[in-house]
């Protein structure tokens, strides 16, 4: 892009003109998606274009910026392969993130979310680079201070990883800062040691002062007593926004999933009361809901046959007032495109399909799979394992009713022979579960509370049943 373009701004026409035939191209050299993004499953086929003005906008109650109901999360940026690049060859893919992005402005997106912990530490500086090429008024940034590991608690540590947002992202003011993921691992003590006895929590709300962070929030997994403690300081610490997991399943059912998760209607209900907006994470619980079982993707079908499946979910997370903008994973043009045909403009659920979707969440909890959100918390693994990818493609078996179950059942041979190539197909074998030595280390990293050895103990075992053809 030119440099005068990039100050004064591309015209509407000469902008979506540049574009057209990136977006075609991306368009069809992504197409085939596979279980590790949030595929479309059951999805409409639609040709229509989607219309540029017709974002639906909510409003910022502090700073009274309109922020984009559908945001865009950079947590699963595409990549390409290259066999000079570190960690297995894989690098981001600059040319469709950029092509991507410019999509999602050209339609009314204005909201992108990214932290120093997304992409092996690498999405802040390929969303960086997407974004500058616009006027720094086109859009709104949230990053995070993503201090997980203990290493980075110092504050010295911690002020490094701060001050390297902005230069990775090229940016002098930070409109949405998070404190990442408060209440995991060991709950308050953690918390303590990674904001409060270094003096970060203090430091990051001089900045609000100071104008280089305009908002101030945190997101939560976890402990609530964390999640109820921050709130409780709120006359203190006057948070701006919270960053929450909200979905129609976890909204009365998130114990069911994970024990140690908390009811999205609770934790949006203490938002609520306290007039703080709600920001969306997590609205297809990992991509599980545009995957359903393919029983249930038949009903939410038929009740609205040109939606996808995964509308209903975004459509339920946008459906309530205190909701400023929801997150979405968009690693391909499609993903981006039908969600912006839910969002632009946007048709916000009733209550009697609300009450539908929670029928749904009781019949996909009889179909249970691992909670995992392909956050890649957990990796890398020192041991080389690709757990992300070893917990998605059994949920995937089970969430579309292929998983072999007994030899004694009539399709037991195809599932079997399905299950195994397809596990070859989408994990390495030196990177399969066979390969864990239960070291734990994965264990504190992740935001689920999944007890990540046991299930790759557990995975591993039933692949060499299938593979010696033991009953089960």
């Amino acid at each position: 892009m030119k440099k005068e373009d990039r100050k004064q701004g591309l015209g509407r026409r000469e902008f979506l003109k540049r574009i057209g035939m990136g977006t075609v191209a991306v368009t069809a050299t992504v197409s085939g998606c596979d279980s590790r993004n949030n595929s479309l499953s059951g999805n409409r086929t639609v040709q229509q274009e989607i219309p540029t003005d017709k974002m639906t906008y909510r409003t910022n109650p502090k700073t009274k910026e309109q922020v984009s109901l559908l945001g865009y999360g950079c947590m699963r940026w595409p990549t390409i392969r290259n066999a000079g690049a570190p960690e297995n060859g894989e690098e981001i893919d600059q040319e469709t993130v950029n092509a991507l992005v410019d999509y999602a402005i050209a339609h009314g997106v204005n909201y992108f979310d990214t932290s120093p912990a997304y992409c092996r530490g690498r999405s802040e500086r390929a969303t960086g680079i997407a974004l500058s090429r616009y006027p720094r008024n086109k859009y709104y940034i949230a990053t995070k201070l993503s201090n997980f590991a203990p290493s980075t608690w110092s504050r010295e540590a911690s002020m490094e990883m701060y001050r390297n947002s902005f230069k990775e992202l090229q940016v002098d003011y930070i409109d949405y800062m998070l404190l990442h993921a408060v209440g995991m691992g060991n709950g308050m003590a953690e918390f303590e040691s990674r904001y409060m006895a270094n003096g970060m929590l203090d430091f990051l709300m001089k900045e609000r002062e100071a104008g280089r962070i305009r908002n101030l929030g945190f997101s939560y997994h976890g402990d609530i007593r964390v999640f109820d403690y921050l709130l409780s300081r709120h006359e203190e610490f006057k948070w701006d926004f919270v960053q929450i997991q909200l979905n129609y399943v976890d909204w009365k059912h998130a114990k069911e999933v994970n024990a140690r998760n908390t009811d999205a209607e609770y934790l949006y209900g203490e938002l609520e009361k306290r007039g703080i907006p709600a920001i969306i994470m997590e609205p297809l619980l990992g991509g599980r809901l545009s995957n359903v079982h393919d029983h249930i993707a038949a009903k939410l079908r038929q009740r609205v046959p040109e939606a996808s499946v995964a509308s209903w979910a975004f459509r339920f997370a946008g459906s309530f007032p205190g909701v400023l903008t929801v997150l979405s994973g968009m690693t391909y043009m499609e993903h981006l495109q039908d969600n912006l045909r839910t969002y632009a403009p946007f048709e916000a659920l009733t209550e009697e399909d609300k009450e539908f979707l929670e029928q749904t969440a009781q019949a996909l909890l009889r179909y249970p799979t691992i909670p995992c959100n392909d956050c890649k918390y957990c990796m890398p693994c020192p041991y080389g394992l690709d757990i992300p990818g070893v917990l998605l493609h059994f949920n995937k078996c089970i969430n579309e009713g292929r998983m072999p179950s007994s030899s004694r059942d009539t399709d037991y041979r195809k599932a079997r022979r399905a299950f195994l190539i397809g596990y070859d197909r989408s994990v390495p074998r030196l990177r399969q579960a066979n390969h864990c030595i239960l070291c734990g280390q994965c264990v504190h990293h992740c935001p689920q509370g999944i007890a990540i050895p046991k299930e790759m103990q557990r995975i591993d075992k039933f692949v060499e049943d299938l593979k010696q053809g033991r009953e089960f």
